[in-house]
């Protein structure tokens, strides 16, 4: 009940203070998502310096759940390099969704696998992942 406690603690503080808010001029990849069910949206932008990720920002609306995983995730990769930062969304993404018993990796980041047991919020806590892994993989901003 204590761990439940700490991580319900960990959501709502990321959710009201959300760190990395804002969108970056000088984004390099930019990705934008959408949880039509629930009406959460969430926009991620990054500057990739040398494969590696320098600054992030997002902007969003939604509950509490989905800002608190953008927060989290935000400062979790920045400062990784891009398969990094790939790798460990990829990991969140697979120990939100599936059972995981090895979550001290995620850090705090292991506060959003609690949302299994409520079929209907894994969609809130995954769309800034999917984000993160879109903005990556495709979301390269063209500069003129």
């Amino acid at each position: 009940m204590e761990l439940e406690n700490l991580y319900q603690e960990i959501i709502l503080d990321h959710a009201k203070k959300p760190r990395h808010f804002g969108l970056l001029v000088d984004a390099t990849h930019r990705s934008e998502g959408h949880n039509p069910l629930c009406g959460d949206q969430v926009t991620l932008t990054l500057e990739v310096r040398d494969g590696v990720i320098t600054e992030i920002g997002f902007e969003g609306c939604g509950c509490a759940i989905a800002l608190a995983t953008a927060s989290l995730m935000s400062s979790a990769i920045q400062g990784k390099s891009t398969d990094e930062a790939l790798q460990f969304s990829q990991q969140v993404l697979q120990a939100v969704t599936s059972q995981c018993d090895d979550t001290e990796p995620l850090g705090d980041l292991a506060a959003l696998t609690g949302v299994r047991r409520f079929p209907m919020r894994v969609k809130c806590a995954t769309l800034a992942l999917h984000a993160i892994q879109d903005a990556l993989t495709s979301g390269s901003i063209e500069r003129k």
